[in-house]
């Protein structure tokens, strides 16, 4: 039987049912849900019974996965493609501090917004998250289409971001607390990036916004002034509402978004409340990012990110 594809938002998302994504998927289905991800940016699937093991085979039906995060030297036990989504478990890491940090930031010049891992020369194709434990009340997430964003443009704008390249890298667009033991694990895994202000999707051939406040640290061959009012006006259209979906996570509620063509924002609404969030994520090994004029991003710190990835740590 085919998969029952719902959109719930005008211009991205779309709600999958009729398929059971723990258990191994026809050739035909694997590329009807590819389809898809491609036409909705985001897909959603409700009510999954997933562990790790099902969750990275299922991600590996779309193509390689990577390691679980440039940052993270203690995945699961067995499982090193998977990412753990828990803030309390950043803060038993990093320290206090790392929360605090990262609420200050939130509240201040840092929106949040993000794609993942583009301080990467590769970042990921696609991030498949799955929910284990979600708060009854707030927690929602945020997706954007860069694609609509893009589109939204006046013809002479997009004209000019087309010609632009920008630097992204970690910390690019919020500062890291000097001194910090997240700050050090950061610059000892150093990753960063040239990438096209626009990108040209590899499948779909779309045009794309490729800069996000989470990474980008600015635009290249402009003072700084200008890359600020540039970078002002692109995360403007990006986060406009019209182009974004939200969603209300539920146990089981699995979400494969496009990195290459959306924006995502987590939640910043549940942090004074003493609840649970865990998620665990993985990623889709990705490509160099083209520009419109077929050049490829540029690798200025660290490697690509693979399944081999390997983090330093003293």
């Amino acid at each position: 039987m085919s998969i029952i594809v719902r959109p719930v938002a005008g211009h991205i998302g779309a709600d999958i049912s009729n398929v059971d994504i723990s258990q191994p998927l026809s050739t035909d289905t694997v590329q009807d849900i590819r389809d898809a991800l491609h036409t909705y940016k985001v897909i959603f699937f409700r009510g999954q019974q997933l562990d790790h093991a099902s969750q990275i085979a299922f991600g590996r039906q779309f193509g390689e996965l990577t390691y679980a995060h440039p940052h993270d030297d203690t995945p699961p036990e067995d499982f090193p493609e998977i990412y753990t989504v828990d803030p309390k478990r950043y803060e038993k890491k990093y320290g206090a501090e790392f929360g605090v940090a990262s609420r200050r930031r939130r509240y201040s010049y840092y929106t949040g917004w993000h794609t993942d891992v583009t301080a990467a020369v590769n970042p990921p194709a696609g991030s498949i998250l799955r929910a284990e434990v979600v708060p009854d009340i707030g927690g929602d997430t945020q997706w954007t289409n860069l694609v609509a964003a893009y589109e939204g443009l006046s013809e002479p704008v997009k004209a000019f971001v087309d010609t632009l390249r920008a630097e992204h890298r970690y910390g690019g667009g919020y500062q890291i607390t000097a001194g910090s033991k997240y700050s050090k694990v950061v610059e000892d895994n150093l990753l960063v990036a040239i990438h096209p202000v626009v990108r040209v999707h590899p499948v779909t051939g779309e045009k794309g916004l490729f800069v996000n406040p989470g990474f980008t640290s600015h635009i290249v061959g402009v003072s700084a002034r200008e890359s600020k009012a540039v970078l002002d006006l692109l995360y403007a259209e990006l986060t406009r509402p019209e182009y974004t979906v939200r969603l209300r996570w539920a146990k089981g509620t699995v979400a494969f978004w496009d990195n290459r063509a959306t924006a995502h924002l987590a939640p910043s609404d549940i942090e004074h409340l003493e609840v649970q969030r865990t998620l665990h994520r993985v990623t889709l090994t990705g490509e160099r990012p083209v520009g419109p004029d077929g050049q490829e991003s540029e690798l200025v710190a660290g490697k690509e990110f693979t399944a081999k990835h390997t983090v330093l740590v003293d």
